[in-house]
């Protein structure tokens, strides 16, 4: 037996035959899996340990090594005792599978189940199903059925254990999976096709580059783009950038004054064109109605797939920290006040005091984003107790993030948006780059690791200071990026009582 194509590889394949190729001739030359990588893997580890708790009596095929593999999937399958076979694996062809779940019918016949830890089924997901499908019956097992198993979203977690006949969905993709059949046999002599050939196929990049998933060869694939990119205009669709590029157009500066862009992309491609920032002159006007005392909040969560505490559901945010920088005054010294969760308790009630404790009565709240605000609405929900004094908190709240995109551009914004962006464009010498915790996933992992408690109390220490400063950062930026919208648009906030 020579194995030639794994079901990974092979969905590669249905990607780009170029990553195929990469993955097996030149794997040196993708990217290696970082942190957050190995985080999702493992969450899948759990969600489809969960799935096996369906079938009580099941054995997994453990070995590593596919020969051995193959060689007790077939032991166990002639054993009438075993109700279902976890990582049960098969080879023919050159195509080597590993299924989730096989299920043991009363009939003799078997149930084929894919499990996956997304909160929907995805169109990916059926061709995943279909090779194994294509393997397993070519190998002479009678397989009866093909399903999909993936996490319900609106599973509320009541406490105790996790029901797991209600977390997941199971959808029946039997039809579905033999109708594929024929593509799959094109598909599979493609494939093989290319991984003959002497050097990588050929192929220009495009949407398939980050569709279903970023390509570990992105990199290598596509060049560093120039900072006049017609790709860093906001919001411009795929089909445009390919309009343009038929056109002969790569840079912003070269775009047809007729071509049809959107006023924020027009002013983008000006504020590129000229090499200068541009500010509305309505900026003035939106600062006008902040109110001191000035409250720059931010938060960070974690969203697990299988929920730890009651009232939740799969892929919750759960709030574990939140910075507030208080200027009470224009030109006065911010104070700064922080909360971190440092354990596996639940975080949320300590989190939502602390925070109606900081943020007083008065005074704007600066976000960035919806996201603060879409996070109170579930504490809310969450912690009836709090929901009138949440409910007037979300009042205040003054969202700086369409204000930056509908009356700022500058042309180091490269098309986005997003504060890791504008910040080091407007405020320079501010940046996220060398902190230990520089995004969001970093901090959900970092927490992940010290609310573990396995850590020793120097590594705790560690953690715990870098957490700190991540968020201090975020809250710090907002504030100093306040300060360069209002010398830019000429806003001063009104003065109210200070609490």
């Amino acid at each position: 037996m020579a194995i030639t194509i794994s079901k990974s590889k092979y969905m590669a394949g249905v990607q780009c035959l170029k990553r195929l190729y990469l993955l097996v001739q030149s794997p040196e030359l993708g990217t290696g899996k970082s942190a957050s990588d190995f985080a999702r893997m493992e969450a899948g580890r759990k969600v489809g340990n969960l799935a096996r708790q369906l079938f009580p009596g099941g054995v997994e095929v453990r070995t590593g090594n596919p020969h051995e593999a193959i060689r007790t999937t077939q032991e166990l399958i002639a054993n009438p005792d075993i109700p279902a076979i976890f990582e049960g694996a098969f080879e023919h062809d050159g195509v080597f599978v590993r299924v989730d779940i096989l299920h043991r019918r009363r009939d003799g016949r078997w149930r084929l189940i894919e499990v996956k830890s997304s909160a929907s089924m995805k169109e990916e997901h059926s061709e995943d199903v279909a090779i194994q499908y294509r393997t397993v019956s070519n190998c002479g097992l009678d397989v009866a059925s093909c399903h999909l198993a993936h996490v319900n979203r609106n599973y509320v977690f009541p406490g105790g254990g996790i029901n797991s006949w209600r977390f997941f969905r199971i959808k029946n993709l039997t039809r579905k999976v033999e109708a594929l059949q024929p593509k799959l046999t094109f598909q599979l002599r493609s494939e093989l096709r290319a991984l003959a050939m002497s050097q990588a196929p050929d192929l220009p990049v495009g949407r398939h580059c980050t569709n279903p998933v970023t390509c570990e060869f992105f990199d290598h694939c596509n060049a560093p783009r120039p900072d006049d990119h017609i790709g860093y205009l906001p919001y411009i669709h795929a089909s445009a950038v390919e309009e343009l590029a038929e056109m002969g157009v790569e840079s912003i500066g070269d775009i047809p004054d007729d071509f049809e862009l959107t006023a924020i992309q027009r002013r983008a491609a000006t504020s590129v064109q000229t090499g200068t920032p541009w500010f509305s002159p309505d900026l003035g006007g939106q600062l006008e109605s902040l109110q001191y005392p000035l409250l720059f909040m931010d938060f960070e969560t974690v969203n697990p797939a299988i929920p730890r505490f009651p009232g939740l559901c799969p892929y919750d945010h759960v709030p574990f920290q939140w910075s507030v920088h208080v200027q009470r005054e224009s030109g006065a010294e911010p104070e700064h006040h922080e909360f971190l969760a440092t354990d596996a308790s639940d975080p949320r009630q300590e989190f939502t005091a602390s925070l109606c404790s900081a943020l007083g009565k008065n005074g704007s709240i600066v976000v960035y984003s919806a996201f603060e605000s879409q996070r109170l609405s579930e504490l809310a929900a969450w912690l009836p107790e709090f929901a009138g004094r949440i409910k007037k908190l979300q009042r205040r709240l003054w969202d700086l993030l369409p204000v930056v995109r509908n009356h700022v551009y500058h042309p180091k914004f490269a098309g986005s948006y997003s504060i890791k962006n504008v910040l080091p464009a407007l405020v320079p010498g501010m940046t996220y780059k060398g902190m230990e915790v520089a995004n969001g996933q970093d901090a959900g992992l970092a927490w992940e690791s010290l609310a573990r408690g396995v850590l020793d109390q120097a590594e705790r220490e560690r953690i715990r200071k870098a957490l700190l400063n991540y968020c201090g950062q975020d809250t710090l930026a907002l504030l100093r990026l306040h300060e360069v919208l209002r010398v830019n648009g000429g806003g001063v906030p009104a003065a109210t009582d200070l609490y």
